[in-house]
């Protein structure tokens, strides 16, 4: 049974010595026998500001260690592995608190030399750690965004990204789409520039897979009647008026990243039509519904370890420090800019519960990986498609592949 400890509080400085990738002996060996090699990956995160009034519903949650228990818990099985082959990881975490300086902090992590960094930190934030002078010869592990531009115009060669992109995401559900033969899509897309930016995947993928956007709407909800009395009847009369239109679609593929309004939409819409995108049919790396491919195993580990389900964000986590191990016991590299080079190479190959070995693509450092769709307790398909090929690997028909990429790496 696995059991979840505490870490102890750690100074800035013991933080700093840790962060760097270290190939001392933890202890004295005793005599005749070598001593376990130490391996220090630092996980960098801000306590962003939290609102738990925007949670649509009572049975979503926000764990304050979402993300940092799919670590913690990769770090449990990496140590119960390297035991037997002569190695120990520590898993140092810096939290910057929010509003903080995020650039101050990595800095002085930085500042004995480049080291391994998993990052949950937003895009902008991303950003600004990636292009730091100390952060140049990094290895930095993205276990957070799924930003199109942190892949495409703002890609960095020093960093790594572990969840789908927006793009992977909308083709995903495309593809589901066209071989249902619902080519049909009415969007209706929320206010904000994230909605936006999923909107044009949408019709990107449309595009691309032979499909129409035979209808489009903007549509800004308020959601402060949703827990006032009778709010279930004001909701009922907003989305049917919201949702008709006079074209005959297949489908409402719904661009809500902000959570407003497309939770509502499932079973309130003008037209009995299913609803798919950032809410109803949802296209994710992991959730806890999935349970093929020995997923069930560990999440019943995961829950063992963190007392609830593994969310996206925990799955990333998990697979960033997986990504290291892989690395370090298999490959034998410690440096970063080894590993890094080692990632973007034939020879890398990563598990992570989904039918086949996941590997980086070398024209923008995401990594390629099949796709989940699924309703809240249920996975309904996984993507790609069959039927739809492509000369070097499937998953390439996910996302920008190479002849697309706005990707150019700084030389």
């Amino acid at each position: 049974m696995l059991v979840r400890r505490a870490a102890p509080a750690l100074g800035l400085l013991t933080l700093v010595l840790l962060a760097g990738v270290s190939s001392a002996f933890a202890a004295p060996a005793a005599p005749g026998r070598s001593a376990a090699r130490s391996f220090a990956i630092t996980l960098l995160r801000e306590e962003y500001h939290f609102n738990p009034e925007i949670l649509p519903s009572l049975l979503e949650t926000h764990p304050a260690d979402l993300g940092l228990a799919g670590a913690e818990e990769a770090i449990y099985e990496l140590n119960t592995a390297g035991k037997f082959i002569g190695w120990h990881f520590k898993l140092a975490v810096v939290t910057v608190p929010d509003g903080g300086n995020v650039a101050a902090t990595a800095d002085r992590l930085l500042a004995h030399g480049p080291t391994v960094i998993i990052a949950d930190l937003r895009a902008d934030d991303l950003l600004t750690l990636a292009n730091l002078p100390a952060a140049k010869n990094a290895l930095i592990l993205d276990m957070r965004t799924s930003e199109d531009l942190l892949r495409q115009q703002d890609c960095r060669t020093n960093v790594f990204h572990l969840l789908p992109s927006q793009a992977m995401r909308t083709d995903a559900i495309a593809q589901f789409l066209v071989l249902k033969r619902w080519t049909r899509w009415f969007l209706i897309q929320g206010p904000t520039p994230q909605d936006a930016v999923y909107a044009a995947d949408v019709r990107r993928s449309a595009a691309r897979y032979g499909a129409r956007v035979v209808a489009e709407k903007t549509y800004n909800y308020d959601a402060g009647s949703r827990r006032s009395d009778t709010g279930y009847q004001q909701i009922q009369t907003q989305m049917p008026l919201a949702t008709e239109v006079s074209a005959d679609y297949d489908v409402i593929f719904v661009a809500d990243e902000s959570d407003l309004f497309g939770d509502y939409l499932p079973y309130n819409t003008y037209a009995a039509r299913p609803v798919v995108g950032t809410q109803g049919l949802v296209a994710s790396a992991w959730t806890p519904a999935y349970q093929e491919y020995a997923a069930l195993q560990m999440q019943q580990r995961f829950d063992l370890f963190a007392h609830r389900g593994m969310t996206e964000r925990d799955y990333g986590g998990w697979l960033a420090v997986r990504i290291v191990g892989n690395a370090v016991m298999r490959a034998g590299k410690t440096s970063p800019l080894a590993m890094r080079t080692y990632l973007r190479s034939s020879d890398f190959l990563v598990a992570g519960y989904k039918g086949q070995g996941l590997t980086f693509r070398t024209w923008d450092n995401q990594l390629r990986q099949p796709v989940l769709l699924s309703q809240p307790l249920m996975t309904v398909s996984i993507s790609p498609q069959p039927g739809f090929l492509h000369p070097g690997y499937t998953t390439d028909t996910l996302g920008f592949d190479e002849p697309e990429t706005q990707c150019r790496f700084a030389q």
